[in-house]
């Protein structure tokens, strides 16, 4: 479509500020305006799209995202793995480099790059990989990487060991203004555990994976950005003490920034064993749309979509998670998503890959344990999808003023549904929310002005042409 108007929509815009009733005009894939009365000097030929009740705001970014190709396209695709952004409400997100091979090159960056024109229905950015193979041994061509587009390195999925390579590589990231993005997890105290460490894990005999293997590493980070300067952003907080050395830092000035996944600050390990309890009105138990726990569901102890990396933590680690988002510690939320193949997730709890899917579904999860829980303004929460990662990511985007990119997500906050597996359109299954009530959902994204995504409702309101 040449122009698109979104006519009397809640329109905010935590970049400048802007909260009001109003319409958004689309020319040539940028917007052309936006205010009241807009309508009313918009072209003939306009797709006119009422909006009303909804919320109108820049496109979502989900800087941490596995899309899996090269080489694991059995798990997802870059096809699928967007067209499942989209229907999330994200305009944009950036794939992480532990592919095969690993994105530690130019060429596998070009490769990517080249498949994303064909196939990718959002903006897709590139992570680089921090070492060659995400071995952890040498550090990977990093002013390369940036010359062919990564917006960041990180080795996710792996975490960099050495601290003498950890800190060359921050000191290489600094130089060519890219943030280093780092999975926070010391091998040797973690070892081989495949749950939280606690009293979960001892009752069900599985491994115990301690909260201190996240907060040694987190520490080196402080440590090394203090050192080199450099900016470096700790994923998939998970920890209690990771929070708040992360509230200390950024109390001192120092750039560290942390980013949350809505599982971590809604879960905890009792899901593993098939108990219910974090739905128990403890202060910040899991938020229902009925107010009550009656819309439960029941799932089997030990079923693997539960299994994540970092692990689903203890009551009072994920109550410090969702405080560390509240008070903007944690200043960036994202999915992690993480495919894989139904074969490989249903076996035995420790022989399971660790990780989850998340991008259909993870906004509802942050507007019902943020929103309508009361913890958070809409405004902040939006902010934590848009301004602050953009901001991260050096990206001119999560902006609806005049010029911007019109990368648009349209939601109802107020939207009730369940998430059905067979409604997914990611490639993979190993989601735990299936069928749970989820309060709020994506109706339209639009990306470059152009419709990536729509809800049925959103066809009954007057969309035209796709």
């Amino acid at each position: 479509m040449n122009s698109l108007v979104l006519t009397g929509g809640r329109v905010i815009d935590p970049s400048c500020g802007f909260d009001a009733t109003a319409d958004v005009l689309v020319v040539g894939g940028k917007v052309a305006a936006l205010g009241p009365g807009i309508r009313e000097s918009a072209p003939d030929n306009a797709d006119r799209i009422d909006v009303s009740g909804w919320v109108v705001c820049p496109g979502l970014i989900d800087l941490h995202v596995h899309l899996r190709e090269p080489g694991q396209s059995a798990k997802e695709t870059i096809a699928t793995g967007t067209a499942a952004a989209a229907r999330g409400g994200f305009t944009s997100v950036v794939a992480m480099p532990n592919t095969s091979p690993a994105i530690d090159n130019a060429g596998t960056v070009a490769l990517i790059q080249s498949k994303a024109e064909r196939e990718s229905v959002v903006n897709l950015f590139i992570a680089g990989a921090i070492t060659n193979k995400i071995a952890g041994e040498e550090l990977a061509p990093i002013g390369s990487l940036k010359q062919a587009g990564v917006v960041a390195i990180t080795d996710d999925g792996h975490c960099v060991q050495n601290n003498d390579i950890m800190r060359r590589a921050l000191e290489y990231a600094r130089m060519f203004d890219l943030p280093v993005f780092d999975h926070c997890q010391d091998y040797g105290l973690v070892a081989d555990g495949v749950m939280h460490e606690g009293y979960w894990s001892t009752l069900l005999g599985l491994r115990g994976w301690p909260a201190s293997g996240e907060d040694m590493i987190v520490s080196r980070n402080i440590l090394l950005a203090e050192l080199t300067g450099a900016q470096i952003h700790c994923q998939h907080i998970s920890s209690a003490r990771s929070v708040e050395l992360i509230r200390q830092a950024k109390d001192r000035g120092l750039s560290v920034t942390g980013e949350a996944c809505p599982h971590h600050f809604t879960l905890t390990d009792a899901a593993i064993a098939g108990s219910d309890e974090f739905w128990k009105k403890d202060g910040r138990a899991l938020w229902s749309p009925k107010g009550d726990d009656s819309a439960r569901v029941a799932w089997p102890a030990f079923d693997t979509r539960f299994k994540m990396n970092p692990p689903l933590r203890s009551a009072a680690d994920r109550d410090a998670v969702l405080q560390g988002v509240i008070d903007g510690t944690l200043e960036i939320l994202c999915s992690d998503h993480a495919p894989h193949c139904d074969y490989e997730k249903e076996v035995e709890f420790d022989y399971a890959p660790f990780g989850i899917t998340g991008l259909e579904n993870e906004f509802s999860l942050a507007l019902m344990q943020l929103y309508h829980a009361g913890h958070m303004k809409l405004s902040e929460l939006l902010r934590r999808y848009t301004e602050a990662p953009a901001r991260l990511l050096r990206l001119k985007k999560g902006s609806l003023q005049v010029g911007a990119d019109a990368d648009i997500t349209v939601f109802d906050p107020d939207r009730e549904w369940t998430f059905s597996r067979g409604d997914t359109l990611s490639k993979s299954t190993n989601n735990p929310y299936y069928q749970w009530p989820l309060k709020g959902m994506s109706l339209l994204t639009i990306v470059g002005g152009k419709v990536a995504y729509y809800d049925p409702a959103v066809k009954a309101r007057g969309l035209a042409s796709v």
